[in-house]
């Protein structure tokens, strides 16, 4: 008896092709890609969260003073919820110059904020 042999289909088997060097060029470029892509969300989330609530807010909104009549710190909340302190009813952006409420007939509160991002004026009127 003779010993098994596998059938030869046609002789030997050519080697693997060798990767392209295309490949780890667009892997390369890839890699590169994703890493802006991360650095331009990571900027994009630390500008939006950054931002204070004075600068969000629009005219009509509500606001409560989670800080001091000194040191300020205004929040938006739901005007119809018990903390609505004050109701936004002119805002003035790039200004620090609080002045400005005196024009509006229903301001009571000039607030100003200057840096974090950029200057800006509400005018106030009281909620309760």
């Amino acid at each position: 008896m003779q010993p098994y042999q596998p059938y030869n289909q046609g002789g030997p088997v050519p080697p693997p092709a060798a990767p392209s060097r295309g490949g780890r060029a667009k892997k390369f470029v890839l890699r590169i890609v994703g890493f802006i892509l991360v650095a331009i969300l990571i900027a994009v989330g630390k500008w939006y969260f950054g931002q204070s609530d004075a600068e969000t807010t629009s005219v009509g909104s509500c606001m409560h003073n989670k800080g001091t009549q000194i040191t300020p710190d205004l929040e938006e909340v739901d005007c119809s919820s018990s903390d609505a302190e004050f109701k936004v009813v002119e805002k003035f952006d790039d200004t620090s110059d609080s002045t400005k409420c005196e024009a509006v007939k229903t301001s009571e509160i000039a607030y100003y904020q200057q840096g974090k991002g950029h200057n800006l004026v509400l005018c106030l009127k009281k909620t309760k």
